[in-house]
């Protein structure tokens, strides 16, 4: 199986092909409107709005799996994203990334790229305190661990890279445009 195998359930309840997204550069998120990384909305929408037409998709998948984070309906998910972030990429409907009721995409994707850390810097050291609360054995699992985990992939369906939410969002950008 390859990414274009998989399918999404979009917000209206509608079935997204990613088949549809072929020869595109796709980057796929899960997102919450109550947390920490929220204002990556307005990066996210900053690279959708300078590579959409370079062949540059994003795939918000919310989630409210990592602390009750995106409590809301699907249509006020979507109002406060496009008022307060004046997001245009597509938004799906809300899933789970992880356990029984995962997306199969999710568990493609995680098979694809594991975890392979936070990074440095004051954000990564509190994500891994936490994570070591809640399980002591985080690292050694691809599991997606918080909302905001971004998954680039090629214009041949490549998965490419695997950013915590922790990842500086020049980064993210900087692979995006390399694979343009």
């Amino acid at each position: 199986m390859n990414i274009y195998d998989y399918t999404v359930p979009a917000a209206d309840g509608s079935t997204v092909s990613l088949k549809d997204y072929e020869g595109k550069v796709l980057l796929i998120v899960n997102t919450a409107t109550g947390c920490g990384f929220t204002p990556q909305y307005k990066d996210l929408e900053e690279i959708y709005h300078d590579d959409h037409e370079k062949g540059l998709e994003i795939i918000d998948i919310p989630c409210n799996q990592f602390a009750g984070q995106a409590p809301g309906s699907d249509e006020e998910i979507h109002q406060f994203c496009t008022l307060k972030y004046h997001t245009e990429f597509p938004q799906m409907k809300k899933s789970d990334v992880n356990g029984e009721n995962e997306l199969p995409l999710y568990g493609y994707l995680k098979s694809q790229k594991g975890f392979e850390g936070f990074g440095n810097g004051v954000k990564a050291l509190a994500m891994s305190a936490m994570l070591k609360k809640i399980d002591p054995d985080y690292k050694n699992n691809p599991d997606i661990k918080w909302n905001f985990t971004k998954f680039a992939v090629d214009r041949k369906g490549n998965v490419v890279a695997r950013f915590e939410p922790t990842a500086d969002m020049k980064e993210v950008k900087a692979c995006v445009e390399s694979l343009l």
